[in-house]
């Protein structure tokens, strides 16, 4: 767990120097608050392990208003694990995406910590990282908690159905693919996105 904890600080830093918003790191986050943001993605406090999926397929209409825009389906699933022995918890994602003029599933995760926008606001969000600086996404939530407001500047992907060597990809920011509204749906919308059998299980019996 340890190894873990420190994982999150790597990537929150990592985020960070990437440019991805500006923002005050976990260490210096008010843990009520953290504690609240948590109950508010989670729709509730976090269990041992909890879920929370966010989808968004783009129309014909959105997309023709965004010319420039490359994806046509992204899908969020963040998770929450305490470690109660230590009383600890971690966060990760993972990221679906489709293409609109390429054929295939993108995927990318990591390990996520709490950080604070230096603006008026001092808003709660969630900086997410990809290892070995593969860059990473922001994740804020809408006032009516609904949904999630991802932004990025740079993060890594695999096509999901290519070995390993030929997999890597990366979406990067474009005029209109900087900031992404995802919408909250059933933790099974996102069973795609997870490859272990018993998690698996989970989410669909959720």
């Amino acid at each position: 767990m340890k190894r873990i904890l420190f994982s999150v600080h790597l990537v929150v830093a990592a985020a960070m120097l990437a440019g991805i918003g500006h923002t005050r790191a976990e260490d210096g986050v008010d843990s009520a608050k953290t504690a609240a943001f948590d109950k508010r993605i989670f729709a509730g406090p976090p269990r041992r392990k909890s879920y929370a999926c966010f989808v968004r397929g783009y129309d014909a209409n959105h997309l023709t208003q965004r010319p420039k825009q490359k994806v046509s389906a992204m899908k969020l699933l963040v998770t929450a694990e305490n470690a109660r022995e230590e009383k600890t918890t971690s966060h990760s994602f993972r990221l679906g995406i489709k293409y609109r003029h390429r054929t295939g599933n993108f995927d990318s995760s990591g390990f996520c910590g709490h950080v604070v926008t230096e603006d008026a606001s001092n808003e709660i969000r969630f900086d997410c990282g990809v290892d070995c600086e593969g860059g990473g996404i922001n994740v804020a939530l809408s006032k009516d908690d609904k949904s999630t407001i991802i932004r990025l500047e740079r993060i890594r992907t695999w096509n999901r159905n290519k070995p390993d060597q030929e997999a890597e990809d990366a979406l990067v920011a474009g005029a209109d693919d900087r900031l992404f509204r995802v919408d909250r749906a059933g933790a099974e919308e996102c069973a795609e996105l997870v490859t272990d059998r018993r998690e698996l299980a989970a989410i669909r019996h959720k």
